[in-house]
C-alpha cells in the first residue's frame, strides 16, 4: 500500500483514539484489531458527536427562548417600578410642601410654649437621671419609665404633654424634695455579705444613708438591689449610732451621717485598718515590730527594776545601818569595812564599789539605744525595696492607672512608717531609763564623796582646825 493511502489512515486513527478516550460511548479498551474495524470505530464517534451537537443546539435554543422571556418580564417590572418612583417622588413634593406649612403652622400657635416643652424635656431628662440614682427609688421604682417616655415624647415632637403629664412632673419633682428630709422606715430585700437574700426592716435617712440594725446598706442603681455593704467602718461610734437610730422612735439621736452620698463612707470603708497596715509592711515591717516588742519589755523591765532600786536607795538614805538589798548599802558595807583604811585606799575601794554597781544598773541601756536607731534604718530598707517593686509594676503596666502607683508607695511607705514609730518611743524610753539609772549612780557618788571626806577630815585633825577660823 502506498504512503498517500498510509498516512490517511494513521491520523484517522489518533483521532478515533482521541474519541474513544473523551467520550464515554466509546470504550477505551477496545483496540482496533484491523483497519475495517478502525473505520468502523470512526464512523460510530463520527454518529455519537453529531448526536451531541444536535442535543447541545437544542438546549441553546431552549435556554434562548426562556431568556428572552426574563428580559420581557424584567424590562416590564422596570417600567412598573419608574412610574412607581415617579409617584412617590410627587407624593413626597407634596407632602415635604404640607411638613413644613404643619411645622410653620405648630411654631406659630405654640409662641412661648415652646420653650417652656424645651425646658421640660431638659427637666425631664437631668430628673430620671437623679432618681436613678436616689434612694427614694426604693419606694417608688415606676418613676423612671414616665420620666423616661415623657422626654421622648417631647423630644420627638410627635404629640404635645398633657396637663396631667405635668402636673405629675411637678407632683414627682415636690415628692422628692419632701421625702429628702424625712427619715422613714420601711420593709424590702436586703442582700447580706454573704450573697444571701432575706426581707428586713431597714430605715432610710433622707437621700443620704440607708440603714439595718447596726450596718450600713448601699443601693445600687443599675439592678435596684439593696445589699450590706462588704465592710463597715471600723470606728465603733457609726456603728453604734445606726443602732440608736434604728431603734429609736423620736427625738434627737446622734447619727453618724454622710453628706457626700456615699463618699466619705466608702473612703471610710476603703481606709485600711491597723492590721491590713501592718500586713502591707511585709517582713521587714514585723521584723520592725518584733523589734520595737522587744525594746518594749526590756524597757518596762528597766523601769521597774530601776523603781525599785531607786525606791531602796532612798530608804537606805534614811536608815543608819548599811543593807546588802540595795546598791547604797553595799557601797556603805565597804565603807564600814575599811574605816581603818587610808584616805586613798577608801576612796578607791568605794569607787570599785560604785563601778560594780553601774553595770547593774545600766543594764541593757545600750540595745535600747540601738533599736532606736536601727528601727528608722529598717523603715528606710522596707520603703526602697517597696519603690523598687512599684517600679518594676510600672514597667509592666506603664503609668495608665495613678491609683497603681500610689497603692505601691503608700505600701512602701509602710515601714517607714512604722520604724518611726517604733524609733520614737525606744528614744524617750532610753532617756527616762538611763536617766534613772544615772540619778543612781549620783546618789552613790555623792554619798561616796562625803565618806571620803568625812574620812580625810578624821585623819587629818590639824587641818579640820585650820578650816575652822576661815567657817568662822
Amino acid at each position: 500500500m502506498s504512503n498517500q493511502f498510509i498516512r490517511p489512515l494513521i491520523a484517522a486513527a489518533i483521532v478515533a483514539g482521541l474519541f474513544s478516550l473523551s467520550m464515554p460511548g466509546i470504550a477505551q479498551d477496545n483496540k482496533a484489531m484491523s483497519m475495517s474495524e478502525l473505520l468502523r470505530q470512526v464512523e460510530q464517534g463520527r454518529v455519537n458527536d453529531s448526536k451531541e451537537y444536535k442535543a447541545r443546539e437544542q438546549k441553546f435554543s431552549q435556554a434562548k427562548s426562556e431568556q428572552q422571556k426574563l428580559l420581557n418580564a424584567a424590562k416590564r417590572e422596570k417600567a412598573q417600578e419608574e412610574a412607581r418612583s415617579q409617584r412617590l417622588e410627587s407624593e413626597f413634593e407634596v407632602n415635604d410642601v404640607q411638613i413644613a406649612e404643619y411645622t410653620t403652622t405648630l411654631n406659630q400657635r405654640l409662641g412661648s410654649l415652646k420653650e417652656l416643652f424645651g425646658v421640660m424635656q431638659q427637666v425631664s431628662g437631668d430628673s430620671q437621671v437623679r432618681f436613678d440614682n436616689s434612694l427614694t427609688n426604693i419606694q417608688y421604682p415606676d418613676r423612671g419609665e414616665f420620666l423616661e417616655g415623657l422626654a421622648k415624647k417631647i423630644g420627638g415632637s410627635a404629640q404635645l404633654p398633657s396637663l396631667k403629664e405635668i402636673e405629675r412632673l411637678w407632683f414627682e419633682l415636690q415628692r422628692e424634695m419632701t421625702e429628702s428630709g424625712k427619715i422613714i422606715r420601711l420593709s424590702t430585700n436586703v442582700i447580706s455579705a454573704d450573697g444571701t437574700e432575706q426581707q428586713m426592716d431597714i430605715v432610710r435617712v433622707g437621700l443620704f444613708n440607708i440603714i439595718a440594725d447596726g450596718k450600713y446598706l448601699k443601693y445600687e442603681p443599675s439592678t435596684g438591689n439593696v445589699s450590706e455593704l462588704p465592710r463597715q467602718p471600723e470606728q465603733s461610734r457609726y456603728i453604734d449610732s445606726t443602732t440608736e437610730l434604728f431603734s429609736a422612735s423620736s427625738g434627737l439621736v446622734h447619727f453618724g451621717l454622710d453628706p457626700t452620698l456615699g463618699g466619705v463612707l466608702n473612703s471610710l470603708i476603703a481606709r485600711p485598718n491597723l492590721k491590713e497596715r501592718v500586713q502591707q509592711g511585709g517582713l521587714v515591717g514585723y521584723l520592725i515590730i518584733a523589734l520595737g516588742c522587744i525594746g518594749l519589755l526590756i524597757a518596762f523591765e528597766r523601769m521597774f527594776v530601776l523603781g525599785l532600786a531607786s525606791r531602796k536607795v532612798t530608804a537606805q538614805l534614811n536608815s543608819d545601818s548599811p543593807s546588802q538589798d540595795n546598791a547604797l548599802g553595799r557601797v556603805l558595807s565597804v565603807a564600814e569595812g575599811n574605816r581603818s583604811a587610808d584616805t586613798e585606799t577608801l576612796e578607791l575601794k568605794l569607787s570599785e564599789a560604785i563601778f560594780k554597781e553601774i553595770p547593774a544598773l545600766n543594764r541593757a541601756l545600750l540595745f535600747l539605744k540601738i533599736i532606736s536607731v536601727v528601727a528608722p534604718l529598717m523603715g528606710l530598707l522596707g520603703t526602697v525595696t517597696g519603690m523598687i517593686n512599684t517600679f518594676q509594676a510600672i514597667t509592666l503596666y506603664g503609668t495608665g492607672d495613678p491609683k497603681l502607683m500610689a497603692g505601691g508607695i503608700s505600701q512602701a511607705l509602710v515601714t517607714t512608717v512604722l520604724g518611726l514609730t517604733v524609733a520614737i518611743p525606744m528614744v524617750l524610753l532610753h532617756t527616762l531609763v538611763s536617766g534613772r539609772s544615772r540619778r543612781i549612780v549620783q546618789v552613790l557618788q555623792e554619798q561616796s564623796a562625803g565618806i571620803i571626806a568625812t574620812h580625810a577630815e578624821k585623819r587629818s585633825p590639824g587641818a579640820a582646825g585650820s578650816r575652822n577660823p576661815a567657817q568662822a
